[in-house]
C-alpha cells in the first residue's frame, strides 16, 4: 500500500496498480519520492547510521516514543544528549534523526526498515527544514512530503499518535526568507491535526526574543539549538509528551 491519498485519486489508483507513466509520476514533488541521502558530506556515515538504527530497534525490547527528523532530531545525541537521558531514555525512546535529511529521505528509511517490528505509544515529528534550505520547496510540497511520512507510519502502525511540531525558526529575523519558507509549511501542517491520532505543536515563542528574533545564545548558527536550546525544546514539550503518552 502507497501512502499517497492526498495526490488526485486517478493518479494514486494508477501508482498503486503500477500503471502511472514516468511522466505522470514525473509531476510528484520531489519531496514525495523516497530517496537515499547523497550529499557527498554525509556519505561516510549516513548508510552506516541507518544500518546502526535497525539494530539498535532490534535490540531494544519495546520502543515506545519514536524521535523522527532531521539534524535537529540528530542532535538529541550530541548536544541534547542530557535531555534525551533525562527526559526519553526512560520511556524507551528510539532517536532516527539523520541529519541532511528532507522529506523523502525519510520516507525511503520508513520503507526500508527503520519503524518495522516496533510498536510506538507516540511518535514525534519534526522535519522540513531541509527541503526549505536545500531547495526552497514551496510549502505546499514539503507539507505534502510530511503528510506522506505521517500516512506511511499510520500504516504500519494504526495505533501510534503523532506529535507534529511545527519546524523551527532560523534565520535571525522574522522576515529572513527562509523562515518564511518554514512558516508557510507549519500554517499547513497545523491543518493535519485531528486531536484523535495526529496533534500539532509550535513551540517557537520559546525560543524567540519579543521581535521575533532568534538569538544566537539558543541557536548559535541560527538553525540548530545548542545545549540551552534543548533545554527548552524538552521542556516545552514535556506536558504535551506526557499527555500523549499516558
Amino acid at each position: 500500500m502507497k501512502y499517497l491519498t492526498y495526490i488526485s485519486a486517478t493518479l494514486a489508483t494508477m501508482l498503486l496498480n503500477g500503471s502511472a507513466s514516468a511522466e505522470e509520476t514525473d509531476t510528484l514533488p520531489i519531496a514525495l519520492k523516497p530517496e537515499v541521502q547523497t550529499a557527498k558530506w554525509a556519505q561516510s556515515w549516513w548508510m552506516p547510521r541507518h544500518e546502526a538504527k535497525l539494530k539498535e530497534r532490534k535490540e531494544m525490547k519495546q520502543v515506545d516514543l519514536l524521535m523522527i527528523g532531521d539534524s535537529i532530531t540528530h542532535g538529541w545525541e550530541n548536544n541534547g544528549k542530557e535531555m534525551w537521558a533525562k527526559y526519553y531514555a526512560p520511556r524507551n525512546a528510539l532517536n532516527i534523526g539523520f541529519s541532511g535529511d528532507r522529506t523523502e529521505q525519510v520516507l525511503w528509511r520508513f520503507e526500508h526498515g527503520e519503524i518495522d517490528n516496533i510498536d510506538p505509544k507516540l511518535a514525534v515529528i519534526m522535519i522540513g527544514t531541509n527541503n526549505t534550505g536545500h531547495r526552497k520547496d514551496p510549502p505546499k510540497d514539503t507539507a505534502a512530503g510530511i503528510k506522506a511520512i505521517i500516512e506511511q507510519l499510520h500504516e504500519k502502525h494504526p495505533k501510534t499518535k503523532v506529535l507534529l511540531l511545527a519546524i523551527f525558526p532560523r534565520g535571525a529575523k522574522p522576515d529572513d526568507k527562509l523562515r518564511k519558507i518554514n512558516d508557510g509549511i507549519n500554517e499547513l501542517l497545523a491543518k493535519m491535526a485531528d486531536e484523535e491520532k495526529v496533534f500539532y505543536l509550535d513551540i517557537a515563542d520559546y525560543f524567540l526574543g519579543d521581535d521575533g528574533t532568534l538569538p544566537k545564545s539558543i541557536m548559535p548558527d541560527l538553525l540548530h539549538p545548542n545545549r540551552k536550546g534543548y533545554q527548552i525544546w524538552a521542556e516545552a514539550m514535556e506536558p504535551m509528551i506526557a499527555k500523549l503518552m499516558e
